[in-house]
């Protein structure tokens, strides 16, 4: 069923997909563990390079208070001020180098990706909204969690339900939220034989 907030494509993709959105207003609805469960084990079964399985996370939820303070303050300021109405905080990280030979893995924030994409698609097929952050403390997150070296900190997302627009301050945040999604054309992001030269015409 599309929503306002569904993507116009000009040809039929997956509902998951069309559907997916970044909000910043959360309901107080909390989220099952069960559900959440659903969520991370789609992101468990990503492609990753080698099947490394780069990804770490570090879960925080509302029926937990103190740990999602911890997971909150993890967040930056502006972060800060919406996500902590959202049921469940989720902060990522990535181990830097392959388990079966110790060299870098530069595909692994990569692989962190597809495990989000994964999520993203479940959280979506499940009802949920989540919202994705680059926004976050780094090394607050390593001192307060114990990430060892060898790991980064990489991103956070917050995961819920659908919260009323008109809840958010007024100004940027609120106008993101309300105005139509667009994304630029595939001739500006798919070329072929040499660069910017369009694959697809229109």
């Amino acid at each position: 069923m599309r929503t306002p907030k569904s993507a116009d494509t000009p040809v039929e993709i997956l509902p998951v997909i069309r559907d997916r959105w970044s909000p910043r207003a959360f309901s107080a609805k909390l989220v099952t563990n069960d559900l959440l469960r659903k969520l991370l084990e789609a992101a468990r079964w990503a492609a990753s390079s080698y099947n490394e399985q780069p990804w770490r996370f570090l879960v925080a939820t509302k029926q937990n208070p103190d740990e999602f303070e911890r997971a909150l303050s993890c967040l930056a300021p502006a972060n800060q001020q919406w996500a902590r109405h959202a049921p469940v905080l989720v902060l990522t990280v990535v181990k830097e180098a392959f388990s079966h030979n110790g060299s870098p893995n530069r595909c692994g924030d990569h692989d962190l990706g597809l495990a989000m994409g994964n999520l993203s698609a479940q959280a979506t097929a499940e009802g949920l909204v989540l919202h994705q952050m680059a926004g976050i403390l780094p090394e607050r997150v390593r001192e307060l969690y114990g990430v060892p070296d060898g790991f980064h900190p990489m991103t956070a997302l917050a995961i819920g339900y659908q919260g009323d627009a008109e809840a958010l301050p007024e100004g940027w945040m609120k106008d993101q939220e309300l105005q139509k999604r667009t994304r630029k054309p595939l001739r500006e992001l798919v070329f072929t034989g040499a660069w910017e030269t369009p694959y697809f015409g229109d």
